[in-house]
């Protein structure tokens, strides 16, 4: 069975097929389209009028900082985890000594 999404970027309907779970590919889906709406909010006042891809780029550079950032604290995370349980096992293993 073919897994299919449809997402709506400005006013047109855009239909994909997906490999993945249908709920967590209309999830990311729904995360572009909200980055486009609030991107397209934030410039409507502006004096640039933004094109279209331009706004698709911006949105898609914004979730890939995001993403980037939320890979880095990852990153970050378990290195802390992994220098603790270290110290925790030195800890251990000189107790029983």
């Amino acid at each position: 069975m073919e897994n299919l999404i449809t997402i709506e970027l400005f006013g047109r309907c855009y239909t994909f097929k997906t490999e993945s779970d249908v709920a967590r590919a209309k999830a990311v889906a729904d995360s572009l389209v909200k980055e486009v709406v609030r991107i397209q909010e934030k410039e409507s006042g502006g004096s640039l009028e933004l094109t279209n891809l331009t706004i698709l780029i911006l949105a898609a550079l914004n979730i890939a900082d995001e993403n980037f950032e939320l890979k880095h604290n990852q990153a970050q995370l378990l290195n802390k985890v992994a220098q603790k349980s270290d110290h925790l096992l030195r800890l251990i293993d000189s107790g029983f000594k």
